[in-house]
């Protein structure tokens, strides 16, 4: 209920009643009213005309990454080389959706790089061999843990000191590089001993146990996507149509069939490999559980209301500095999987680790994926997809032998692409309300 001037005359409170006594239009995306696919199809465009996009930039992007580098190199899209690129795209897809997590409030987080490489030096060192009694799990949940205090340590200094997340991030880049520096030594490396830890990011399925999986990840989705969906419509809430439910289980099942092909082929030059990465399911998971966090609690809820208006959100009764600071953990832990990945795939950890460029890298990828710079919008599979354009143009571009300077002027622009499309988009919803 809104507070009465006492000094207000009769005809502005009469105003004010009937503006309070009308009911506030809920905004619903027409499609999700639709009852029919052609409706729902019909909807969908009309978003896209009003700015909202979704992932259609970074979809009809990848298709054209994809064509342009195809036409340059027939191997582009060879089999070994999908594979090899989705490997090598994991770090981006990873740290990408580390970055998520901040960027729904508005915030960055420029420490995820050399965060990550942090957690990478705890499970070297702690298989290394004069620890070779301690079991890997425990290595891999020690490195998680401290990389989420340090994620804690940031988000504590943003929200209760009220400092800038870009200074707090930038101090931390700085100084867990020094971390690093310290414990390795100026062109230090420490390799890594053990076998499981390595398998994350270079041993394979095997081809029948692909098939089960990717099968069996395909009936969970296809279960709870059905019965979601036909949940909603029994209980008269608005719900997608039966023949869309329907073309998303079709989708789901053709797209593990088409991954687990590829993944099958041999890909081996001088001896077989067949199946499917371990790193690929390690990606798929932490997108899943980090999925359900966002779209099925209260705590994702509150991300994309603080980012939405966090001054509405405070006042609705939700803890800002609880739940940002929780983010920033996240975004930490997060990059804390993609370190070890990272150190899984060269089988060891060094200076070398670039954590500047990475975290750039995984900026732009959630970006270009469609989560927006500016709070409120995204989610993790924008991350993905995101992380899979940056590993195609790097890819694409190191096939070409491209230098690293070329590659990172193609990144910049793709990035400030995305970024015109992002500004666009919530110019063009500001004017369609």
């Amino acid at each position: 209920m809104a507070k009465v001037d006492p000094d207000a005359t009769s005809e502005q409170e009469e105003q004010l009643a009937e503006l309070e006594a009308e009911p506030v239009p809920v905004a619903v995306p027409p499609e999700i009213l639709a009852n029919t696919l052609p409706e729902y199809v019909k909807g969908w465009f009309a978003r896209v005309r009003a700015g909202d996009a979704g992932v259609l930039p970074v979809v009809v992007g990848l298709i054209i990454v994809s064509a342009i580098f195809q036409s340059l190199n027939s191997k582009f899209l060879s089999a070994g080389n999908i594979v090899n690129l989705l490997v090598q795209g994991s770090v981006y897809m990873l740290l990408a959706m580390a970055e998520v997590w901040v960027l729904l409030l508005g915030e960055i987080d420029l420490s995820a790089g050399f965060v990550g490489g942090v957690g990478g030096i705890i499970v070297a060192e702690l298989v290394s061999t004069q620890h070779s009694s301690r079991p890997w799990w425990l290595a891999i949940a020690v490195a998680l843990i401290i990389c989420a205090l340090i994620g804690a340590f940031h988000g504590t200094i943003i929200t209760r000191l009220g400092l800038p997340s870009f200074v707090v991030t930038l101090a931390g880049l700085l100084g867990w590089q020094g971390v690093m520096l310290k414990i390795l030594g100026n062109g230090g490396t420490l390799p890594i001993n053990n076998k499981i830890i390595n398998d994350l990011a270079n041993a394979n399925l095997t081809t029948t146990a692909g098939w089960i999986i990717v099968g069996a990840i395909v009936a969970v989705f296809a279960a709870v996507t059905w019965r979601r969906d036909a949940r909603r419509r029994k209980a008269g809430l608005v719900a997608p149509p039966l023949s869309f439910t329907f073309v998303k289980v079709i989708a789901a099942a053709i797209a593990g069939v088409v991954v687990v092909l590829i993944c099958n082929h041999n890909r081996g030059v001088l001896e077989p490999i067949r199946g499917m990465p371990w790193v690929l399911l390690i990606v798929l998971g932490v997108l899943t559980i980090w999925t359900i966090l966002l779209a099925r609690t209260k705590f994702g809820r509150d991300i994309y209301a603080i980012g939405g208006n966090a001054e509405a959100a405070r006042r609705a009764g939700i803890r800002l500095a609880r739940v940002r600071t929780t983010a920033f953990v996240l975004a930490s832990f997060t990059a804390g999987i993609a370190g070890i990945i990272y150190a899984s795939r060269l089988r060891s950890v060094s200076t070398n680790l670039d954590g500047g460029t990475l975290v750039l890298y995984d900026v732009a990828a959630a970006v270009i994926g469609g989560t927006s710079m500016f709070g409120g919008r995204g989610k993790m599979i924008h991350a993905v997809l995101g992380g899979i354009v940056i590993a195609a143009i790097d890819n694409g571009m190191g096939l070409q032998g491209f230098s690293a300077a070329s590659k990172n002027i193609v990144t910049a622009i793709v990035l400030l692409a995305a970024v015109t499309i992002d500004a666009l988009a919530r110019r063009g919803a500001r004017g369609a309300r």
